[in-house]
């Protein structure tokens, strides 16, 4: 008596099935070939009609658009398209490292570049063949002072002092040529300098100005260049497998369901991408003290520091210092002989008449309207607060990246309902977690190993430690080692032999800990906990359902 139910039943289920079946064959994927083609793929072998998609790893197995070469092809595209965002998101914050280096750099230079020909114009003016006979060393002393500034290992004190002995050798015979002077008589002249303070007080206070200056000038530009180079590098993401695969699922997933103009949820998109760019969240807080150290070198070079206040008047301040030579010649002349003992005098038509003449012509300062435009168009105060005001915007970039490129409109839809959730058009559930490497343990949509960290990013974190303990020194007017470039045939302009990487520090990887509010995690705790067999069941019976409805 049971024959007819179960025939009909059987019937029933079978007419329900061919027309389920025959409803999803009925599906076009016009629109994921014409999405296709508008990517530059090629149409070959994508299906006009869903297809079976048990072949698919990573995009849903049901029926799909998607062939297995196609899932590929989305694969990579999702790669390229992910580190051009990155690209993207980060241009700003690169660039600002790399036009201020240039500005700074130019601007530094040319100062230097005027500073020299202004003392040389008026040198010549003033003492004219007195001076180019002479003037290698004011010409040494300019080459010194920018080997010092590009990264050339020089001692700067050294430098000013070998400047005034020279200087004092020079003008002790000029003011003294009826005399003749041997090579130990002038080496025996230069022992006294500190004693005879024969150039006032202008090269102690000379030597102050410029090492500090110089100092803080150096260390910052370099600043500006690791900078410039931390961010370009770091802007390379390496893209591990678990997030090739959530890239995936996010960007092109919706590709295979047909659906190819569906974009990503917001807070989806956050958690993806917290996960790809953990390893750069955990570079924030070193690069936020270098941002740090770089702002307090910024406000010593526009106040105590202040490199255009100290290059722009050496001229007169030498020239000042000649004077007081000059004024105090026959009290030194008196002590050196002394010293170091009466020289022989010179034979016949050798006479210091005219010398002191010569040396009385003092200079006049320029006036603020006279005073040459420096380096570029601009002044180092407008500089100064232009930089600082594009160090502050980069602060807490790395870990607010996710979030900039989450936030672009082409990359995800702000309609919560109308959006792709991982699965389906709606909501986007999961919690959003919080950047940095440790807390991607619960990640719900990248498989992190927060066991390893990312070596390169480590090396990174440890060249902007090192510039950041140079900043500080250069703050405090302390004087910091870089690499000589005399004999390196690497990089050009400002301090292309400064090395960022950091001296090679064998250490041990450091031992990360999970929340202690969460569960201990278990010998798999990288891998998320697999669905029971009931829960599997459940959800098949639900697409399947879901098949023949839609």
């Amino acid at each position: 008596m049971w024959k007819t139910p179960v025939v009909v039943f059987t019937s029933l289920s079978l007419l329900l099935s061919l027309s389920c079946a025959g409803d999803v064959k009925s599906r076009s994927c016009s629109d994921v070939r014409q999405a296709f083609t508008t990517k530059g793929f090629s149409l070959h072998n994508v299906p006009h009609q869903e297809i079976q998609g048990e072949h698919l790893r990573v995009c849903s197995q049901g029926y799909t658009c998607c062939t297995s070469d196609m899932e590929d092809r989305l694969g990579q595209q999702s790669k390229l398209d992910f580190e051009k965002l990155v690209d993207e998101s980060s241009h700003t914050t690169r660039t600002v490292f790399t036009s201020r280096h240039k500005k700074f750099d130019e601007f530094f230079l040319e100062l230097l570049d005027n500073s020299e020909k202004s003392l040389n114009d008026m040198f010549v003016r003033t003492y004219g063949k007195l001076y180019t006979h002479n003037s290698e060393m004011f010409e040494d002393l300019f080459s010194e002072l920018k080997r010092y500034y590009t990264g050339g290992n020089v001692n700067l004190e050294e430098v000013l002092n070998d400047f005034w002995s020279r200087l004092l050798e020079r003008m002790f015979q000029l003011l003294n040529s009826q005399y003749t002077f041997t090579d130990d008589y002038l080496e025996c002249i230069s022992k006294y300098t500190d004693q005879l303070k024969p150039f006032g007080d202008v090269p102690r206070k000379l030597k102050a100005q410029v090492t500090k200056a110089f100092i803080a000038a150096r260390s910052f530009v370099q600043g500006l260049m690791v900078g410039r180079e931390v961010a370009n590098r770091v802007a390379k993401v390496n893209i591990s497998p678990g997030c090739s695969k959530a890239l995936t699922k996010m960007l092109f997933c919706p590709y295979c369901g047909g659906m190819p103009g569906l974009r990503p949820c917001a807070n989806y998109c956050q958690n993806v991408m917290r996960g790809c760019l953990a390893n750069q969240a955990d570079l924030d807080p070193e690069w936020n003290l270098f941002i740090d150290a770089m702002l307090l070198v910024a406000d010593r070079l526009a106040g105590p520091f202040n490199i255009e206040a100290v290059i722009e008047p050496i001229d007169l301040k030498i020239s000042e210092a000649i004077m007081a030579m000059q004024d105090n010649s026959i009290q030194v002349s008196n002590k050196v002989f002394q010293g170091c003992g009466h020289p022989k005098p010179a034979g016949m038509g050798r006479s210091a008449r005219g010398i002191s003449d010569v040396f009385n012509s003092r200079f006049r300062p320029y006036s603020p309207e006279e005073r040459p435009t420096t380096a570029a168009g601009t002044s180092l105060d407008r500089l100064v607060i232009d930089i600082k005001d594009r160090l502050r915007e980069s602060k807490r970039f790395w870990s607010a990246l996710p979030d900039s490129i989450c936030a672009e409109d082409t990359v995800t839809d702000p309609d919560e309902e109308q959006c792709w959730n991982s699965h389906t058009k709606g909501r986007y559930f999961p919690e959003v977690v919080k950047d940095g490497l440790t807390n991607q343990l619960n990640n719900p949509e990248v498989e992190v190993d927060i066991t390893r960290p990312d070596t390169f990013i480590r090396q990174q974190i440890m060249t902007l430690r090192v510039m950041t303990n140079k900043l500080r020194n250069a703050y405090n007017g302390k004087d910091v080692y870089f690499q000589d470039s005399s004999d390196e045939e690497s990089g050009s302009g400002s301090g292309s032999g400064f090395t960022t990487e950091p001296e090679v520090i064998h250490t041990e990887p450091p031992m990360l800990e999970a929340d202690k509010s969460d569960p201990q995690p278990t010998a798999g705790a990288a891998h998320r906990q697999k669905p029971s067999l009931q829960s599997l069941v459940s959800v098949l019976v639900l697409t399947a359902l879901l098949l023949c409805w839609r």
